[in-house]
């Protein structure tokens, strides 16, 4: 089986699926293994250290994906490319089924085979193949490092002799795998801190990591998905929702958010208003920018300032850790081809909840639930509005 694993097209995206190590490991599993030329670069990770442990180079991207049977991405691929696949080979990436519906149409009626590193199952037997959250611990450590630096007076605790400085409070929106990560970060640089999350179950896991759990009172008290992952709560939970988080983010120095809900925008819980009540030099770092943001004032992609508070709103923050970033996800994904080929060849086995789960597109047909349903719905749409049209 051939693996391909093309240079990154996203602008400022600079990691890569597979790092030489990984590399070395799946060829000692039987498959070969090609790179586009500079793929590695961005990551600290030279051609040349690909060669030496027996992959192939290739400067032609086309010609890289015309030959492998398995392309491996970080991001989704362009729909450029996808038409330089052939027919039954298979792409695994960050594809983002529920939003790039476009791309899931073209994967399809090429009979392109895809799996989906954001719709990994969260299950035991997966866990050594989550990237999602292997990319949340790096986005919650590094959200921290930058609301530090951005934030005007120092994290910990300080005795002097010219007085005491008092700690910087920290409140954190969610305690997911960003959000703990984020805790435990935070709490290491000496700052006390405090975390919120509408789902009871992880007040321990806050309480061990030394932050002080703020209770939800609400009758939608667990937000959390039977899959892991989260779910949206109604129209006046998240009113209620907001109303309490606004008392704490009012007294806090850096407030980090990190809520976001698959395949649709982020829900508003920190309000203009509640971002006028903080004191001028705070920090909001907002982990779902990317999704529109948790905060009202967020600019995806940006950085400004509002009523004197600095907000955050990096898009794509494990880039900004790539070497690090690029060594877990090459590992989660080294996890998934072996569990697809456990003999250097795939075997799908669709009964399973993990292929079943992952798999997007297969033989023609959208295999994933959801995006079943979207699909059929934009060409329902599209079909109604081609009708109706004189």
């Amino acid at each position: 089986m051939q693996v391909g694993a093309p240079r990154e097209q996203t602008p400022g995206e600079r990691r890569v699926a597979l790092t030489p190590d990984v590399v070395a490991l799946l060829i000692g599993r039987g498959m070969a293994v090609a790179l586009e030329a500079c793929a590695g670069e961005g990551a600290g990770h030279p051609d040349a250290a690909y060669r030496d442990v027996g992959a192939t180079i290739l400067a032609d991207r086309r010609r890289l994906y015309a030959s492998s049977d398995v392309l491996v991405h970080v991001q989704r691929p362009a729909l450029a490319d996808v038409a330089a696949l052939r027919s039954g080979s298979v792409v695994i990436g960050f594809l983002q089924p529920l939003v790039a519906l476009d791309l899931v149409a073209r994967l399809r009626d090429g009979r392109i085979t895809s799996f989906s590193m954001d719709a990994i199952p969260r299950i035991a037997r997966a866990q050594d193949m989550d990237a999602l959250s292997s990319m949340s611990t790096v986005s919650g450590y590094r959200a921290v490092i930058l609301a530090a630096a951005a934030l005007p007076r120092f994290f910990p605790l300080l005795m002097t002799a010219a007085g005491v400085v008092t700690p910087a409070r920290v409140f954190v929106l969610g305690a997911g795998v960003a959000g703990l990560q984020a805790i435990g970060t935070a709490r290491r640089l000496g700052a006390v801190v405090e975390a919120f999350d509408t789902r009871p179950a992880v007040k321990e896991q806050v309480a061990s990591l030394g932050a002080r759990f703020v209770e939800a009172p609400l009758e939608e008290h667990d937000a959390g998905t039977a899959g892991g992952y989260a779910q949206q709560l109604s129209a006046d939970a998240e009113r209620r929702e907001r109303e309490l988080i606004g008392r704490h983010v009012a007294e806090a120095d850096v407030v980090i958010t990190t809520a976001l809900v698959p395949g649709k925008r982020a829900p508003i819980l920190v309000t203009a208003e509640a971002v006028a009540q903080m004191r001028p030099g705070s920090v909001i770092v907002d982990l779902a920018a990317e999704a529109g943001g948790n905060c009202a004032l967020t600019a995806p992609g940006a950085t400004r300032v509002a009523h004197g508070v600095t907000i955050i709103g990096v898009t794509n923050l494990p880039s900004e850790m790539p070497a690090q970033a690029s060594q877990l996800y090459a590992r989660n994904l080294a996890n998934l081809l072996t569990f697809l080929a456990p003999k250097g060849e795939l075997q799908l086995d669709f009964g399973d909840a993990i292929t079943a789960g992952a798999c997007v597109t297969h033989g023609g047909e959208v295999m994933h639930a959801a995006v079943r349903v979207l699909l059929g719905g934009v060409a329902a749409t599209t079909l109604a509005a081609e009708r109706s049209d004189p």
